[in-house]
């Protein structure tokens, strides 16, 4: 860090010239016009990647020391620095917006000054350089790719797939709770054959769990990284055992098994593992979708609606409509997929930029990949905990639908025939009358018998009736 030139500023160099910097800074000059270059947004990149990015440089301070090509000093003080930033203990100084130059190398240098000027404090010469020592057998186009997997798959096996567990275990225990509590069925928003609580919740639950499956499909080559390719692929300027010994001190790092990519250009030219996951990261979206929008339905009323559930009232559902009362986390988490999805298609678009040996929409990627996952984890636990586990069935409401649901007979389909069926049907739904009493009068069947084969809980089960 250079010497402070003024109160409030220091000068820093390189090789374009000198420029000011902010005295407390610990960035350099590239990241300071960064700084200059992007006032787009105002957002930063995320948290994760910071520690991702993090990581990839104390693991490459470990394995050029251990190939010999760093002193341990220099390694010790360079992987000291880089804990800081894991830990995110220095995540002010990581100031460059999400949309600055498309490899993300302002990013990269803005790690390496941070970790270079926390390296040095104290030292009367400069033991560490950002590009000689930080970024040794690394190019920004090999680093950015290779924090933005490893960040993303950090992000995985430590939040949505546990929340996303924790809600598949919520919905099991609420459908084999409620596994006998019957209710209309519907198909085009109109009644149906009954289905029970227990089925639809069950439903909900393997949708869930196919996601679970469809993540970690995903996650295995999420797994594989580009690290050691430097600047297109061809591994210039590291060690030829460099890419297999970072798979393995990140592996160790983390407690996570990663390896090398089979082909080192893949990850630095293309995208594609990113569009995968974000394809994988929409299909649970839509998943919470439809399970979010089924509870407000359900939820609808509670008198002039559909009114089968209560929901937790969780707080004032109106600023004029006192006592009103709103799903609110079903709203919530409807919102959050739409974003999820709205994400995915900025992923796609950014997945089809790369060109040759480049993709040149990294940034955004990462921080819509990164939203994305964080976004459906807290929403899948809040969706568990504060609408599945606590709702209550409005069984008076329930029954009285059911027991007036002209649907009902198609259970006589077997006994009187369609065309016999759908004339009591269409009376009793005329008439406001039950087809238990319409198909005493229709079909020449005792009440006893009428019972038996319209027997909801026995409807549910399928079958022909006899």
């Amino acid at each position: 860090m250079s010497n402070t030139k003024s109160e409030k500023y220091r000068f820093e160099e390189d090789s374009m010239g000198k420029l000011k910097v902010p005295t407390d800074a610990l960035w350099g000059a590239q990241t300071q016009r960064a700084i200059n270059n992007f006032p787009i947004s105002g957002q930063p990149m995320p948290r994760q990647f910071i520690r991702a990015l993090g990581l990839v440089k104390q693991a490459a301070a470990v394995v050029n020391a251990d190939l010999g090509h760093l002193s341990k000093a220099r390694a010790s003080a360079i992987g000291k620095a880089a804990k800081q930033i894991i830990a995110g203990k220095v995540d002010a100084h990581f100031p460059i917006d999400v949309y600055q130059t498309g490899s993300g190398t302002s990013s990269n240098m803005n790690a390496n000054e941070v970790i270079t000027n926390l390296a040095n404090v104290g030292r009367k010469n400069s033991l560490i350089h950002p590009n000689d020592h930080v970024n040794m057998g690394q190019s920004s186009n090999d680093v950015i790719p290779t924090a933005m997997q490893l960040g993303a798959s950090l992000q995985l096996q430590e939040d949505l797939l546990p929340a996303l567990e924790h809600l598949y275990q919520t919905l099991k225990n609420r459908a084999k709770e409620l596994k006998h509590e019957v209710k209309t069925g519907r198909t085009h928003l109109m009644d149906a054959m009954p289905v029970t609580f227990g089925q639809e919740l069950a439903t909900w639950a393997e949708q869930v769990k196919s996601n679970i499956e469809r993540l970690k499909s995903a996650q295995i080559r999420l797994r594989k990284l580009p690290q050691g390719g430097t600047a297109v692929g061809t591994g210039i300027n590291a060690d030829p055992k460099f890419a297999v010994a970072m798979a393995a001190e990140l592996s160790q790092a983390t407690g996570f098994k990663f390896e090398k990519a089979g082909n080192l250009f893949v990850g630095i030219s293309s995208l594609d593992v990113a569009v995968e996951l974000s394809g994988q990261l929409k299909t649970t979206a839509v998943s919470l979708m439809k399970i979010a929008n089924d509870l407000r339905w359900m939820n609808s009323g509670p008198l002039a609606g559909i009114g089968e559930i209560e929901l937790l009232a969780l707080q004032p559902g109106s600023s004029i409509m006192p006592g009103k009362v709103n799903p609110v986390i079903p709203e919530a988490t409807a919102m959050v997929c739409a974003k999820v999805i709205g994400n995915d298609s900025t992923i796609t678009v950014a997945g089809q930029s790369g060109n040759f040996q480049l993709n040149v929409m990294l940034p955004v990627t990462i921080s819509c990949l990164t939203e994305s996952i964080e976004i459906l984890s807290n929403v899948s636990r809040l969706l568990a905990d504060k609408a599945i586990a606590g709702f209550k069935v409005r069984r008076d409401r329930i029954d009285e639908a059911l027991s007036r649901n002209p649907i009902l007979v198609t259970a006589l389909n077997a006994v009187i025939g369609y065309e016999k069926g759908a004339a009591t049907a269409k009376q009793a739904y005329k008439e406001g009358r039950s087809i238990l009493e319409v198909a005493m009068e229709t079909t020449g069947l005792s009440e006893a018998e009428l019972k038996r084969l319209l027997d909801p809980l026995k409807l549910t089960k399928g079958g022909i009736g006899k």
